[in-house]
């Protein structure tokens, strides 16, 4: 099984082009579903028993709706990848239904908490500096993590106020850079970030005291550190900023489609997600406002 799951693995990155984060949650919800089955003869029966009993292990044990859904979805992908290039048959997965999701609206945070999050940060030191161009970079083009903390120099055109990402499935997007985190980016390139350059640097932004690259770990814990000292310390994480930065630009009249691609969401249905926030904000001015509401 342990070699199935490695192959399958390996048909997701060389052929879906999935990322490595994607193939640690197939790798991690797979190695779970089989540790629970222990030595099981590989046959439709007697998955189908253990299935079930997994699926109510997950629940005793309090695992999320979205959780589960999750873990069904990679036991599905799995079969399906054994039925089309192994003739093993476990059809009854591939058509196995996951628990009706709520609607799970994105945290976002408004433009005073932006504003007190972004401010936290001490100028007068180096890596305060770099902190606060990465959050103001962060906010001004909506970036996931990996891909914040994977910036390369190459990347940014701050001529043209552009910085070109590979995101998910290696999809290549530009995305506009605003005046504030332009006017960052060049003071922190031109005289904070020679400060941490080493022979360990190579070409990437964002740089630690050791002159390398931070990892996403690191900067959970700086965001957390500045979330804290400005009071939103439950309020705040890197995907929350990106929720906020896609709001705020649908309020302010953003085309749905441009914001797609902003996003790097292969969906429009990905995006639509934040249009759910904007008539709850709709909704919250009109019972404001209207003398009948």
């Amino acid at each position: 099984m342990k070699e199935l799951i490695e192959e399958f693995l390996s048909y997701l990155s060389a052929v879906k082009n999935y990322s490595p984060n994607t193939l640690l949650a197939y790798q991690s919800d797979l190695r779970d579903f089989f540790d629970f089955c222990g030595a099981l003869p590989f046959d439709e029966e007697r998955l189908f028993e253990k299935l079930k009993e997994y699926l109510e292990k997950l629940k005793r044990e309090g695992y999320n709706l979205f959780s589960i859904a999750r873990k069904i979805s990679s036991l599905r992908s799995f079969f399906k990848f054994l039925l089309q290039e192994k003739g093993f048959n476990a059809s009854f997965l591939l058509f196995l239904e996951s628990p009706k999701l709520p609607l799970r609206l994105p945290q976002v945070l408004s433009l005073e908490e932006i504003e007190k999050l972004l401010n936290s940060p001490n100028l007068n030191d180096p890596l305060g500096y770099r902190d606060r161009t990465m959050l103001e970079v962060l906010y001004a083009t909506g970036l996931r993590v990996s891909e914040l903390v994977g910036l390369k120099l190459e990347n940014l055109n701050l001529e043209l106020g552009l910085v070109r990402v590979l995101g998910k499935g290696s999809k290549e997007r530009l995305i506009p850079l605003g005046d504030y985190a332009i006017k960052f980016l060049k003071v922190y390139l031109e005289n904070v970030r020679q400060k941490f350059v080493n022979e360990k640097s190579k070409n990437f932004v964002f740089l630690n005291r050791r002159g390398t690259p931070l990892t996403r770990q690191r900067f959970w814990q700086i965001i957390k550190e500045y979330a804290r000292k400005c009071g939103l310390e439950d309020k705040v994480t890197p995907h929350v900023i990106r929720h906020s930065f896609a709001t705020h630009l649908l309020q302010g009249g953003a085309d749905l489609r441009a914001l797609q691609m902003m996003l790097g969401h292969a969906s429009l249905s990905t995006t639509q997600i934040y249009t759910h926030l904007d008539y709850k904000k709709l909704k919250e001015i009109y019972e404001k406002h209207h003398p009948r509401a």
